[in-house]
């Protein structure tokens, strides 16, 4: 399993969405891929995480996916396995929304802002009074998470057992022990119960109240002593007493309570803030989270799902049957799906018109491809594919307007770094080559490019207009020409066999008024 914590930045409040892709040749997905394949909104269409843990560990898969088979299967197994024993999928359904409800006061406990004695809340990241209040609660969150899990028979499958050990085996820790209690104080620091069995210099006990009996008790004795003791008659000398009674109790409060805020509370919310293990538990409960999210996601979003079948194989292969976008066509109940199999030609070159779909296509095998890398279900009714140590799409930028090299160079550069970094197990699509140059060289450098990935043995899945170019590779009979269906001049969106050799661009120039008819009128109409 992969070590990667769930961890807060700079001493802020935790956030869902910060973890950022890895460069270029070193995770599976770089920053270019991810935004062109949109993981933001395959987050958002899949995430139906209860907490914070949990939404933060979906988008880490999301951003940085697994690309090991057996990690993967092993993630597999334990979702198959919430959805074959029902009482423990509910039971792990109530203990993480009992943690939805809870969690942010452990946050406001490590990161919230101490407003003072007389200091009222004005948002939700402030801590009202001595913070006795806000310790109570935030480590309730954890010690009620312990105790949940322990309640719980042990699953079958090696991934949930892991994480239930990861919660249980907090058990064993120093902070767990300080939240369990007694913290001491002592002038080497805080001591755990454990630390104080080997100890013997003098410590003060904490307790999170205000009232301490104890301490009010010993006040009130020596306050009687003094006025047992008094000289003169003893109802005389309880005046006064009173009278210094009533300054101390005053300052009682402010005394005690700032002590346990500066002393206690601070120093404690540190070492929780610090602790590996802390963050490894809610890791682990962020994960039983980002289950959960697979299962929901499968249940609400109105098409067939399966849980695709992972291969090994020496090159990249996938095989999708009636697949549909993830994004798309959880709102769209007429999603239209598509069939896929890209095994040892290794190479589809799909045309067509604009607007007919070949990016909502593409979109939808890298989508699909990144969603079987994380361990969830994928949308289509079966799917069968190996796992990438890559996945590129390159689409067209726009910074070659500032970079010195123009869109020629700037989209080659891309190019080459995508080859460089892939192997045969790499998943690659191209949105056009060689834009910003002259036909024929275009067709060169295209060929080129073309001819290298297919020597590498990767999957490549190129988008073009330049039929010719498909021309070329099938005369060759290499790859698979693809195109998008049109029907009585509209798109069908089914990608079938063979190549367009029509652009529709007049088809979308009248729909966005902008044909030549539509010029002539605006000239028509200008003063």
């Amino acid at each position: 399993m992969k070590e990667m914590l769930t961890t807060w930045r700079n001493d802020n409040w935790p956030t869902v969405k910060s973890t950022t892709p890895l460069d270029t040749g070193i995770g599976v997905i770089d920053e270019s891929a991810f935004t062109t394949i949109e993981v933001d909104k395959l987050f958002d269409a899949v995430n139906y995480a209860s907490t914070t843990a949990g939404q933060a560990v979906l988008f880490r898969s999301l951003t940085q996916p697994l690309n090991d088979l057996d990690e993967l299967r092993a993630k597999q197994e334990a979702v198959e396995e919430l959805c074959a024993n029902s009482a423990l999928k509910e039971t792990l359904e109530n203990i993480v929304q009992n943690a939805a409800s809870h969690e942010t006061n452990f946050y406001l406990l490590l990161f919230g802002e101490f407003k003072g004695t007389l200091g009222s809340m004005r948002d939700a990241h402030e801590i009202e009074g001595y913070g006795y209040q806000q310790y109570k609660k935030g480590i309730r969150f954890m010690l009620e998470l312990v105790e949940q899990i322990q309640a719980i028979p042990t699953p079958q499958s090696p991934y949930l057992k892991n994480l239930f050990d990861i919660i249980l085996t907090f058990t064993d820790t120093r902070p767990y022990s300080l939240m369990k209690g007694p913290a001491y104080i002592t002038e080497n620091g805080i001591q755990c119960k454990q630390e104080r069995n080997s100890s013997f210099s003098p410590a003060i006990i904490f307790v999170p109240r205000i009232i301490k009996p104890l301490l009010l008790g010993l006040t009130f004795l020596t306050l009687w002593l003094l006025s047992y003791f008094a000289p003169g008659d003893i109802t005389q000398a309880i005046p006064d007493e009173a009278v210094f009674l009533t300054p101390l109790l005053l300052l009682y409060f402010p005394m005690v309570g700032g002590f346990d805020r500066d002393h206690c509370i601070i120093p404690l919310r540190n070492n929780y803030k610090a602790s590996p293990a802390v963050a490894k538990t809610l890791d682990a409960l962020g994960q039983l989270d980002e289950l959960l999210s697979f299962l929901k996601f499968a249940d609400n979003f109105g098409h067939d799902v399966t849980l695709p079948t992972l291969i090994d194989s020496e090159h990249h292969r996938i095989n999708l049957s009636d697949a549909k976008n993830p994004v798309l066509g959880k709102s769209r109940p007429d999603y239209v799906g598509n069939d896929l199999v890209l095994e040892d030609d290794k190479l589809i070159l799909v045309t067509g018109p604009n607007s007919g779909g070949k990016t909502a296509f593409c979109k939808t095998i890298t989508q699909i491809q990144l969603l079987a890398q994380i361990g969830c279900f994928v949308p289509a009714k079966s799917a069968t594919l190996t796992v990438a140590d890559k996945l590129f799409y390159q689409a067209p930028e726009i910074s070659y307007l500032s970079d010195g090299e123009g869109r020629f160079g700037t989209e080659l550069k891309r190019t080459r770094d995508i080859f460089l970094a892939t192997t045969a197990k790499s998943l690659v699509v191209l949105d056009e080559l060689s834009e910003g140059t002259t036909f024929e060289e275009k067709m060169e450098s295209s060929t080129n490019v073309l001819n290298g990935f297919y020597r590498k043995g990767n999957s490549t899945i190129l988008i073009t207009h330049n039929h010719q170019l498909v021309d070329k590779f099938v005369k060759q009979r290499i790859g698979l020409p693809k195109q998008v269906e049109f029907a009585d001049d509209a798109p069908t969106y089914k990608v079938i066999p063979g190549i367009s050799r029509v652009s529709h661009a007049d088809r979308v120039a009248k729909k966005i008024g902008f044909s030549k008819e539509d010029i002539d009128h605006y000239l028509e109409d200008s003063p």
